[in-house]
């Protein structure tokens, strides 16, 4: 980001906000116990980071993570990376932390989580119907002989039933993994196939943007060629009674109806298997084009207390709040949504498109069910702004205390727009972290200041740093996202990696015993991160970094572009800046708008910055979860293979890019 910052934030909490954070009660504990006085969220982060076993001590006892009397060491080896491991003698059951409230008070009808179906199917589900719920299906996949780590998987929609087979299987010390509907039968093979489930939940079909998606006929596709499933689970969603006999149309039984399934048990109690603090939880997959995608194990334990934090101490989820994100079962996102039942908090969930039936939906749902949290992510914020929406205008949104933003960098301009035409009593947290560590590196801070453009804090417990190009740690300029010290939610490994080898060359090869995230950020004088990017798709020309992300803030200021990608092409023994813009129905990049581009860039951003080449293209190509991929549209460019296609939502567009005139000049 170049040019003047705000010399004030954009926002501050009220004193009343500030007695009433979790975070300042989690910090009289402390003066309390343990004699620690800390002034302000910095001081407290400084602690974090130097007393791991202190921190994470008294995050688990603050949050009252429920698990075997004893704990054992916190943190062993820990100047170690990989090697280090928290609270290796505990023992834990994840389903029973995030099931609490109904096992404390199992007659309790209040919400444990409300659905949404665009605009066609409404459901609500109380914490004793939850718990009911589990029961059944977590007897109903022990006798289908599911046991400690074996896989369940879940090709759902995010609906009711993906949480309760989430929760049933975990009971059991079991494994699970999901991806959203929307995957193609290759998509779901690279995934599945790696991990080898025992049984799969999946729906008869799903809503998006108005239209009935049937999945039967994909699932009978790729579930031929899983032979590791027992049993295939079809949830009803479009129809009643679904017919599941085109499934598996040769396996005795193999595909069942929920209700089939779950038939021979009644609800009673749970036996919660507690396995090992790191035990695996969940197989997660990266989301890239550079081969099969990674397979990446998370912790019961460091899954728990990382979301605990992060979203009882740094989101300040309470008893009874409403959390929502839109997310789908393929995103971490959903992941982490989920864990707020560990908060004691409502779910509200959300399925299908966010404009169906137009831009207005997920505020009517904020309002209807007086959310709280309501997470999202930049592309949304943007497109929000594009469509020139004012939700403050005909919604109430009171009760709404946070606005999370994630996905891709949340631009100043986005900022603006959400105190603007949103709320301006709003705590605005934009996030950052991954799939690879389950949730945030850096992120949202109750009690503090928010500033246009940046992102508020790092997250308390994760010793980030920003180190230039020698491998120093640097404040006010651009270079590589760091964590120097371990974390209870790094991953176990990765599936099938035996000796590790992947997993350390995925984050410990660029710098010995530090992660190095791959993300290409500034640490600010307010303490806060701003992020310019992948490190991996920062462009080069002239051997100076720069960011894609501040290209892309000034171009989208243009209302004529929707979006925009921008890769650096191998030209004359170096590299010039390629950017490709889709602009908005009915508009043709001409010789004026393009000089427009390059003025507004050249006076955002730097000279340097001025692509030397603009095209327009039809469409972006993106992932799954709405990234764009600069090193797909890299590798058409230069004639190399893509692989994983699956991942994208899109993988025609990729072909708009290969052998473009434009670029052979």
């Amino acid at each position: 980001m170049t040019g003047p910052r705000s010399s004030s934030p954009l926002w501050q909490p009220s004193d009343e906000r500030i007695a009433q954070a979790n975070l300042t009660a989690f910090m009289a504990r402390l003066k309390q116990e343990k004699g620690l006085d800390f002034a302000d969220y910095d001081a407290l982060y400084d602690w974090s980071v130097s007393d791991l076993a202190g921190f994470w001590t008294a995050v688990w006892d603050f949050c009252g993570v429920i698990a075997e009397d004893e704990r054992g060491p916190v943190v062993v080896n820990e100047d170690k990376m990989p090697g280090a491991a928290f609270f290796p003698e505990a023992r834990l059951n994840f389903a029973e932390n995030l099931l609490r409230r109904a096992l404390d008070n199992p007659e309790d009808d209040s919400d444990a989580i409300v659905f949404w179906g665009e605009d066609k199917v409404k459901r609500r589900l109380s914490h004793r119907e939850l718990l009911a719920q589990v029961s059944r299906t977590a007897q109903a996949l022990a006798a289908e002989g599911v046991g400690p780590g074996d896989r369940v998987a879940g090709f759902m929609p995010n609906m009711p039933e993906t949480v309760i087979a989430m929760l049933a299987t975990t009971s059991l010390g079991a494994v699970w993994s999901s991806c959203s509907p929307d995957f193609g039968v290759q998509g779901v093979l690279d995934r599945f196939g790696q991990i080898e489930p025992k049984v799969l939940f999946c729906p008869d079909g799903y809503y998006y943007n108005g239209k009935i998606i049937d999945s039967r006929p994909r699932i009978a596709e790729f579930t031929a060629e899983l032979p590791s499933l027992t049993k295939i689970v079809v949830v009803p969603y479009i129809e009643a009674t679904p017919d599941v006999s085109a499934i598996a149309p040769d396996g005795e039984g193999r595909a069942v109806r929920l209700e089939d399934f779950l038939a021979p048990h009644a609800a009673g109690q749970i036996a919660f298997t507690r396995m090992p603090f790191n035990a695996p939880l969940y197989i997660m997959f990266s989301s890239g084009t550079t081969g099969k995608p990674k397979c990446i194990v998370h912790s019961i334990g460091g899954t728990l207390l990382q979301h605990l934090k992060e979203q009882v101490l740094l989101c300040d989820v309470k008893r009874d709040d409403r959390v929502f994100y839109f997310t789908t079962c393929g995103w971490m996102m959903w992941n982490w949504l989920v864990s707020a039942l560990a908060a004691e908090a409502t779910l509200l969930l959300y399925d299908g498109s966010p404009f169906a039936p137009d831009g207005n939906i997920l505020f009517d749902y904020a309002d209807a069910e007086k959310m709280t949290l309501f997470g999202t992510s930049a592309k949304y914020i943007d497109a929000l702004n594009k469509a020139e929406l004012d939700p403050k205008s005909n919604h109430d949104l009171s009760t709404v205390r946070l606005l999370t933003s994630t996905g891709s960098p949340l631009v100043p301009e986005g900022f603006d727009y959400v105190y603007d035409h949103i709320k301006q009593d709003i705590c605005l947290s934009s996030i950052a972290g991954g799939t690879d560590i389950i949730s945030c590196f850096v992120g949202g801070n109750p009690i503090g200041p928010v500033w246009r453009g940046e992102i508020q804090c790092r997250g308390l417990g994760m010793a980030v740093q920003v180190y230039d190009d020698s491998g120093r740690p640097v404040t006010g300029e651009k270079g590589e996202l760091v964590c120097v010290k371990p974390f209870p939610c790094m991953p176990i490994g990765f599936w099938d990696d035996p000796d590790g080898a992947r997993y350390r060359a995925a984050y410990f090869e660029t710098y010995p015993n530090i992660w190095h995230h791959g993300d290409f950020v500034e640490l600010t004088e307010h303490n806060g991160i701003i992020v310019y990017g992948r490190s991996d798709a920062t462009l080069n020309p002239g051997g100076v970094r720069i960011g894609t992300a501040e290209i892309y803030r000034q171009v989208e200021k243009l209302q004529e572009v929707e979006e925009a990608i921008v890769i650096g092409q191998d030209w004359e023994d170096d590299v010039r800046v390629v950017l490709f813009v889709k602009l908005r129905p009915g508009i043709t990049l001409d010789d004026d708008l393009t000089a427009r581009i390059r003025t507004q860039i050249r006076n955002g951003c730097t000279p340097r910055h001025v692509p030397a080449k603009v095209v327009q293209v039809a469409d972006i190509p993106r992932t799954k979860s709405g990234k764009i991929v600069e090193l797909a549209v890299r590798d058409v460019v230069h004639g190399r293979p893509v692989k994983n296609k699956e991942a994208l939502a899109n993988p025609e567009a990729l072909d708009l890019y290969k052998g473009l005139p434009e670029l052979g000049g």
